[in-house]
């Protein structure tokens, strides 16, 4: 296995690991373990799924995630992005469906690991995160209004929220108080614990606190037990998933939508946790590892896995020093449900509810949205493009709607920076010809700016017997650059004026000489030193 694809597990072997980091590792691992054990269930059941399957995502996804995975502290698992696909998937094709398509984006995003794709899917432009994540707080609470106020719907919940928002409307005469009121309890125990005793467990805490409160006073809510008959306490036998050719033709969009929303999350976590760190995750290595987990989490029944944001952040606080932190983490949950399995049938379907709002909330990165608003129109206007279609239309969409955005605002803002400055109206050059015109050509060169440079090189006078393009501050030129700088040098050519080209970067004179410029009266230097001391004999390219 070549370096660039080796899992961040060897590379800590390979520096030794003590018994003191294994302890760190032990101590995060169970931290990241009890945040893990409500949320997992909580985005299951919002996924329109058994919690059980959330658990088995989160055990089996998450060692595989941070055993094969390309940064030391990345956190795989079920994810509150996936809520709205997986639940569209389970109500089109079911949960066999479901599985294979899960399957199948575990091997895509295999071969995109394999194919070095993780080099290009992180470039996904800031704006286009934010309003993305935002998008996906907001559809994640909206999937939850039911259970936090115990609507009773007239029929299934829709996902597009134009559809949804209606329906939850019509029954808002079905409120029920004492959901209403577990719900937020959990949210306020929540907040209370995270300002007054941050270290603490917060979500485990108000769960358990909610569901107490909920059977000591036998109150009439929706609890786990109640709706799904309770969690097993031991792992299913691994299974492939059922394949029949139309069901896969029939699957493969939503495999396609998992893999580049996986691919987009995973990574985007990892980054998070490299700015936390200081340290540089593999991006095809992880994206290698997350398509392993999602095969091996579809085999044992669970759902799409990808890198979590919120459990890898709370894995670096809590002082992990490797991945064997995640994997100690999917032990731990592990453990929690072969113990205390049939205490999670006592679990009001409010509270998890009421742990999903409170994740939500988080999500939305308020400081960031400010700061764009201020700081550019441009970016402002894309990232909220994203966020509506995110919400409104499709979060596949969403993305590719933003990102095209990005590209091109990065486009106009390259062209702007291509410059072609004249150093001297006339200036003779010793040993050329006596009349000679200088041009520096700044910036990038490429199809953004080829039209714009065009009409300045049209506008060079041909009175002058030499052109000279100093191109040595060129940052870059591309084909596009290249054959509108070559239609100037044969336009020249044919009204006898030398042209010089200077450029110490070969590849310049190798992109101009593909454009059938040997004929030409051109010449290549590379400097203006090398330039001031050529014959004055020496003519046509070298």
């Amino acid at each position: 296995m070549r370096e660039v694809l080796l899992p961040k597990t060897v590379s800590v072997f390979r520096e030794g690991y003590s018994l003191g980091r294994l302890r760190a590792d032990a101590l995060s691992g169970l931290t990241v373990a009890i945040v893990a054990l409500p949320l997992s269930m909580a985005i299951a059941i919002a996924s329109g799924v058994t919690p059980d399957r959330g658990l088995y995502t989160a055990i089996i996804g998450g060692f595989l995630v941070s055993l094969l995975g390309g940064s030391r502290h990345q956190i795989g698992g079920p994810a509150g992005a996936f809520i709205v696909l997986v639940s569209t998937t389970v109500t089109l094709h079911g949960i066999e469906g479901l599985l294979l398509a899960t399957f199948v984006s575990g091997l895509l995003l295999m071969l995109c690991g394999v194919l070095r794709l993780g080099d290009y899917i992180k470039f996904i432009p800031y704006p286009v995160t934010i309003g993305f994540t935002a998008g996906i707080a907001v559809i994640i609470f909206a999937s939850q209004i039911s259970e936090l106020f115990g609507l009773a719907m007239s029929g299934p919940e829709p996902g597009p929220l134009s559809e949804k928002l209606p329906m939850l409307m019509a029954s808002l005469p079905t409120l029920s108080l004492p959901a209403t009121g577990i719900a937020l309890f959990t949210i306020a125990v929540i907040i209370i614990l995270r300002r007054m005793r941050p270290s603490w467990p917060g979500l485990l805490i108000a769960v358990t606190l909610a569901s107490v409160l909920a059977l000591v006073l036998a109150l009439p809510v929706a609890t786990i037990g109640s709706k799904f008959g309770g969690i097993p306490n031991t792992l299913p036998a691994p299974a492939l998933p059922a394949f029949s050719w139309d069901l896969f033709v029939a699957i493969l969009p939503d495999a396609i939508a998992f893999t580049l929303l996986g691919a987009i999350e995973s990574l985007l976590s990892a980054v998070v946790a490299d700015g936390m760190t200081g340290r540089r995750h593999r991006s095809n290595t992880e994206l290698l590892a997350q398509g392993v987990a999602n095969i091996g989490s579809s085999l044992f029944g669970g759902i799409c896995v990808t890198g979590t944001i919120a459990r890898t952040a709370t894995n670096v606080r809590a002082g992990a020093t490797s991945p064997v932190s995640g994997m100690l983490h999917a032990l731990f949950l592990l453990l929690f449900m072969l113990v205390a399995a049939p205490l999670a049938a006592y679990i009001p379907l409010a509270a998890l509810a009421g742990v999903l709002a409170v994740v939500a909330w988080n999500m939305i990165e308020r400081p960031a949205i400010i700061a764009l608003i201020k700081s550019s129109r441009g970016e402002a206007v894309i990232m909220m493009v994203t966020f509506l279609l995110v919400i409104f239309r499709d979060l596949t969409e969403g993305i590719i709607v933003g990102f095209a955005l990005g590209s091109l605002l990065f486009i106009h803002r390259m062209s702007k920076s291509m410059r072609i400055v004249p150093e001297t109206a006339e200036r003779p050059v010793e040993n050329l010809d006596v009349e000679t015109v200088i041009y520096r050509l700044d910036g990038a060169f490429f199809f953004g700016a080829a039209a714009t440079a065009g009409l300045l090189l049209d506008r060079i006078p041909d009175r002058h017997r030499t052109i000279v393009f100093d191109c040595s501050t060129l940052s870059m030129m591309d084909s596009t650059g290249a054959y509108v700088l070559a239609g100037t040098i044969r336009k020249a050519s044919r009204k006898g004026i030398r042209t010089v080209i200077v450029a110490s970067a070969p590849e310049l004179k190798e992109m101009l000489v593909h454009h059938e410029l040997h004929d030409a009266n051109l010449l290549f230097v590379r400097s203006m030193q090398e330039l001031e001391t050529l014959p004055q004999t020496e003519k046509g390219p070298r």
